[in-house]
């Protein structure tokens, strides 16, 4: 598998230092004062949730044992304690399950962040195993979405 980097630039440091996309994302999290997070990992996540391994003292991982009960779960957690609820899960059928907690949550103006992984850019579009339309799926019921295409995006989408 290939690794590529991205630059990552911390907001409170000048220093550029060369990153994967999985640990820019976690880092984007770390940045934002995310603490805790819910998920179930599969196949295209993997890359996040090795990272996150890294960074467990850091943020607390809570396994669930499905992925919609992720985003309720974090819809949750959102509610209680005032903060954005995270929850993450793989492509495919693990991001079409996302979909209900996201409507509920956008229905309820709960700030709810979702991350899925997805097929390699290089196969997007040709039906490739477990490759989902999650953005054209969740348009409608989000504030908004973006797919990240390449490694360099991280930064720039971490800091909308």
């Amino acid at each position: 598998m290939e690794v590529k980097t991205a630059s990552f630039e911390k907001l409170a440091t000048p220093a550029t230092t060369t990153v994967s996309g999985a640990e820019a994302v976690i880092k984007c999290l770390l940045e934002e004062g995310v603490e805790t997070i819910y998920g179930y990992p599969g196949g295209a996540i993997m890359p996040v949730y090795d990272e996150l391994y890294k960074y467990q003292k850091e943020i607390h991982h809570v396994l669930t044992r499905h992925e919609q009960g992720a985003t309720h779960a974090a819809q949750g957690y959102a509610r209680v304690t005032g903060k954005v609820g995270v929850a993450v899960a793989t492509s495919g059928p693990g991001a079409t399950n996302l979909v209900t907690g996201i409507a509920d949550a956008q229905i309820d103006s709960t700030p709810l962040v979702c991350i899925t992984g997805q097929v390699g850019s290089h196969l997007l579009g040709s039906d490739a195993f477990q490759e989902t339309d999650i953005v054209g799926i969740s348009t409608p019921i989000t504030k908004w979405n973006y797919q990240i295409t390449k490694t360099e995006e991280n930064p720039d989408i971490c800091l909308l």
